[in-house]
């Protein structure tokens, strides 16, 4: 049977190698790896393979007459690495992971960070939520590439919330290296900033929020004439949706966007869909998602279910408008996924009977709860109630032959 190491260089080559790593290149006959990784073994006598790709790679040790090889990884094997995929290729052959030190090890240690509580997010070929990440925790820890540069997500974060005034930046390229570089400084600072294609960047945001938002008070939107969900009703709606932190949300008449917001907060990994066939509703969601952070909505003017069609299938589904589609609409994301949570909102008992009906048709339980919120005002001297209208809360529920 073959054996075969799985390798973390570290940052810099052989100048970073751990000693188990180093005996292991040494004893193996096959070493595989990108041009820059097998460079110092240019001279060694070993029959060498310039490969990253994990399936070509899995192929070349099977067809060496090698019975011993090593694979190279820059940095270290657990850390968003290639040896993740090339493992479960190595199924018939003895291995052995031997991990290294990491970018964002190496990285922190030299900008004297400690990096338990840091989030990490790579960006390679990748575009990953930035501003709502940065927004929601203390330090960030990016992976960058040619697309995504030091510069374009300092820019990008600029355009969200208040801009980060506080954020302070950190950048560094060729770790390890002679031509290492290493700056700091705020998103202004940083912008127009020329990187290395694979650059790393911690963000150290002191304002970073410390909960995750709920009945976020109307009056912190952005707002016009357009419907909007109350707090205490969007509130409970989101929460019975049980967002997963990396689902994909669907907020269908989106209105001022106030529930793709609280949706966006509880998948900071994921993404939420927001769709309305109103300009204004469209213009109104784009500004709130800008202005609490959230750069994981993406929001599409049509008509529903029409423009539904093409969008990838949701976990949770929220319907606070559908101009008299929405049995289609449920239809349809049942379609899409089986297991989907969907809650619809009703005002009127026609609406009501709609969304009842429409569960039904598609073979669903659905439970009903009625809201009614009645909130203080001051009017002179006195504090008098100020009553809501009521508001039903439907959301479907399991199969009814379950």
């Amino acid at each position: 049977m073959k054996k075969v190491y799985l390798i973390g260089t570290g940052t810099n080559g052989t100048g970073s190698l751990t000693a188990d790593a180093a005996k292991a290149i040494e004893d193996s006959e096959l070493i595989v790896g990108a041009t820059r990784m097998l460079e110092p073994y240019g001279d060694s006598g070993k029959e060498l393979v310039n490969e990253y790709n994990p399936e070509r790679t899995a192929e070349a040790i099977r067809n060496s007459k090698a019975q011993t090889a090593s694979v190279l990884f820059s940095g270290d094997t657990g850390f968003f690495s290639g040896a993740k995929k090339l493992l479960p290729l190595l199924d018939d052959m003895e291995t052995v992971v031997l991990p290294g030190v990491s970018s964002f090890a190496a990285f922190c240690a030299k900008c004297g960070f400690s990096y338990e509580n840091m989030k990490f997010i790579s960006l390679h070929g990748n575009d990953a939520n930035i501003a709502l990440e940065v927004h929601m925790n203390r330090y960030c820890f990016f992976l960058l590439d040619n697309n995504n540069t030091v510069s374009s997500v300092c820019l990008r974060l600029l355009k969200y919330g208040d801009g980060f005034p506080g954020l302070r930046v950190y950048a560094g390229s060729e770790l390890g290296y002679e031509n290492e570089k290493i700056v700091s400084g705020s998103i202004p600072d940083l912008i127009g900033y020329s990187s290395e294609p694979l650059s790393v960047l911690v963000t150290d945001n002191p304002d970073y929020l410390k909960y995750i938002p709920s009945a976020i008070p109307d009056e912190r939107f952005i707002r016009t004439k357009i419907p909007m969900t109350k707090a205490e009703v969007r509130s409970c709606a989101v929460a019975s949706l049980n967002i997963p932190h990396d689902g994909i949300c669907w907020d269908i008449g989106s209105g001022t966007g106030s529930v793709s917001v609280e949706m966006a907060y509880r998948c900071p990994e994921g993404t939420v869909y927001s769709f309305d066939k109103n300009d204004e509703a469209i213009m109104l969601t784009c500004d709130n998602t800008r202005r609490f952070f959230c750069d994981n909505v993406r929001v599409y003017s049509g008509k529903c279910p029409e423009c539904l069609e093409e969008m990838p299938a949701p976990d949770s589904v929220f319907i606070g408008g559908s101009t008299g589609k929405i049995s289609e609409i449920i239809s349809l994301v049942y379609r899409k996924n089986d297991n989907a949570c969907i809650t619809a909102t009703a005002v009127s008992v026609e609406t009501l009977a709609e969304a009842t009906d429409a569960f039904r048709k598609a073979g669903r339980e659905c439970s009903i709860t009625q809201i009614a919120v009645t909130r203080m005002k001051k009017v002179g001297s006195y504090t008098m109630p100020d009553a809501m209208n009521p508001v039903w809360i439907i959301s479907g529920g399991k199969k009814c032959s379950e």
